[in-house]
């Protein structure tokens, strides 16, 4: 019945070390589900902060609803996330006091077609951690090259 949304942050994985995830629901508006369930919006520049012990989405992207009337929205806005106030503070404390920081992973619609943000608890990675997963990609794709030819 509904087709399923799966919009991912693949630098994501790149940049940063996760170290927590999460599952957060968000305040969205009825053009942008809308555009959600088009698939025209994108994570790849968006990070979360904390604004008065609320969880925020900056720099979410979600295109305007072509069909939409009066209420359109704003492509790039902050978006309030939606998570138990127990997280919501696990969160909080680890930002303040370790220096991580909360990036969006993945943008989905669930069985009931509510968009979902899984978030993650990051630590960014130093360049020769970056290069390190380079060169494991490298010999992951020729392993699999070799043992491709073997069949």
């Amino acid at each position: 019945m509904l087709k399923t949304v799966n919009i991912q942050n693949k630098r994501a994985r790149f940049e940063f070390e996760i170290i927590d995830r999460y599952t957060a629901g968000i305040v969205l508006a009825g053009s942008e589900i809308k555009s959600i369930r088009l698939g025209k919006a994108s994570i790849a520049e968006s990070f979360c902060e904390f604004q008065n012990h609320e969880l925020f989405a900056i720099n979410t992207t979600i295109e305007e609803y072509m069909f939409s009337r009066n209420f359109g929205h704003t492509a790039k806005s902050a978006r309030k996330l939606l998570l138990n106030r127990k997280e919501l503070k696990t969160l909080e404390k680890a930002v303040q006091n370790q220096g991580l920081t909360i990036v969006p992973l993945r943008l989905f619609t669930d069985e009931k077609g509510r968009a979902k943000l899984d978030i993650a608890l990051c630590r960014g990675k130093k360049n020769y951690d970056k290069r390190e997963t380079m060169k494991e990609r490298d010999t992951k794709r020729d392993l699999d090259r070799i043992k491709k030819e073997y069949k």
